[in-house]
């Protein structure tokens, strides 16, 4: 269930990298609910990703498309830019939200995984932002939002690369707040702990089943200490604070990592 409308975005345009499924696809009907045309990026079909963006368009009566683009490849990252910058002109609002993930001791950590998870989670937002912010600074208005972590703000054992990344990015996004501080476009991070996706309600049911649990009770015991509020973030949640990010009320919020975590990193 949405919660009411937090931002304006009529006559925005909006791309979500990772936009097909999840968090990202949360956020592109949440800001096309707000008024904004979407463009979805994604690695799935044409046909797949395009079935994605008629329906955004049809529930929200706005213009939406999909472009394919694998964001380890920073031509492919450009062609993407300049086509939506040809279809509708200046990018008013990129989330950056394609990630991976692999844990693995640094030890036996693939390098082919290490050099992947940087491209994606942290060197394409670099590439998106520096290849969208001329034509947002031409049209004096922006909002940047990155899909950072908790693991951005603390490490663990296991996700060298992710930890590695997600501090990266939380550090772009800084370094952008304060570039384009002066003008009407902002930079933040999201940083989400634990949340309720697909993938992740799987491992729920997985444990109900296997343990004769309720959802519930499933839910608590895969918590465990991780979440102190016991319960996950959920997606639309995660879109709600992405609108308010890109709100007028949001105008001085720069080169926050704000946290929606359930008071993980609070102790």
């Amino acid at each position: 269930m949405w919660s009411s409308k937090v931002a304006d975005l009529n006559n925005r345009v909006a791309l979500v990298t990772g936009g097909n499924s999840g968090i990202g696809l949360a956020i592109a009907r949440r800001l096309a609910r707000d008024g904004a045309d979407v463009v979805i990026n994604g690695i799935v079909t044409n046909e797949e990703g395009g079935a994605v963006a008629l329906e955004i368009a049809s529930a929200h009566g706005v213009s939406a498309r999909y472009i394919r683009a694998d964001l380890r490849n920073p031509a492919e990252i450009e062609s993407m830019i300049r086509d939506v910058e040809r279809e509708y002109g200046a990018i008013d609002i990129l989330v950056n939200n394609a990630g991976m993930q692999h844990v693995s001791s640094i030890e036996a950590f693939p390098v082919d995984k290490w050099n992947d998870m940087l491209a994606v989670n942290l060197s394409a937002s670099f590439h998106t932002i520096r290849l969208s912010l001329p034509a947002m600074r031409a049209k004096g208005w922006g909002r940047i939002v990155n899909m950072a972590s908790i693991s951005g703000l603390r490490g663990r054992a296991g996700k060298v690369a992710y930890n590695a990344t997600k501090h990266g990015l939380i550090g772009l996004t800084k370094a952008v707040a304060l570039e384009t501080a002066t003008t009407d476009i902002t930079c933040n991070a999201i940083c989400p702990g634990w949340a309720l996706t697909a993938l992740v309600q799987k491992q729920v049911d997985a444990l109900a089943e296997r343990e004769s649990l309720d959802n519930e009770a499933a839910t608590r015991q895969l918590l465990g200490a991780r979440q102190p509020s016991g319960r996950f973030v959920t997606v639309d949640q995660l879109a709600s604070l992405a609108s308010y990010l890109c709100s007028d009320d949001a105008q001085e919020v720069r080169g926050a990592a704000w946290t929606m975590d359930g008071a993980t990193t609070a102790a």
